[in-house]
């Protein structure tokens, strides 16, 4: 399949030292689980606690920003082909990055699960980040991976498109 699939409690023990700072209160916790947010960790013990068959951060998915080839890593994997990003904060470049994505991996099973879905995209706008998430065609949930997405049968377009990263 590609992916080399490993125990999920293991996943967290990863640690990277250049991942970025995190300026919040939980932000120590995550870090020393190896995860970026207090929201990832949250969606890892959901996956755990749930049995579901994921990584974390398995591989980088290109993409090309005007001028310029960049990656994207995704949070989690499941094994049925479900990519998944987490956001608390989805900031201008996110949105771009993720709209990208989308057009130059339209087989990829890309989902996001928002800390607040209906936060607002910018001060002072009408849009929140699950209309801006409808309008590019991506689906999404609120705080927790729902356990639907867990329990979908396998997407073998997703699996064939990672495949190929």
């Amino acid at each position: 399949m590609g992916l080399p699939w490993r125990n999920p409690r293991r996943a967290f023990l990863r640690l990277d030292p250049t991942m970025p700072a995190i300026p919040r209160k939980h932000a120590a916790r995550a870090r020393a689980r190896g995860f970026r947010s207090g929201l990832e960790t949250k969606n890892c013990d959901h996956l755990d606690a749930h049995g579901a068959d994921f990584e974390y951060e398995p591989f980088k998915v290109p993409f090309v920003q005007p001028a310029k080839n960049r990656t994207y890593t995704p949070d989690f994997v499941l094994r049925n082909g479900i990519v998944i990003d987490t956001k608390g904060e989805w900031t201008v470049e996110d949105r771009q990055k993720f709209k990208m994505v989308k057009e130059q991996h339209p087989d990829l099973d890309l989902r996001m699960v928002f800390q607040s879905p209906n936060a607002k995209i910018a001060k002072g706008s009408k849009t929140t980040y699950a209309a801006y998430a409808t309008k590019i065609g991506l689906p999404f949930a609120a705080k927790l991976i729902p356990l639907d997405w867990i329990n979908e049968p396998v997407n073998q377009r997703s699996l064939d498109a990672i495949a190929k990263l």
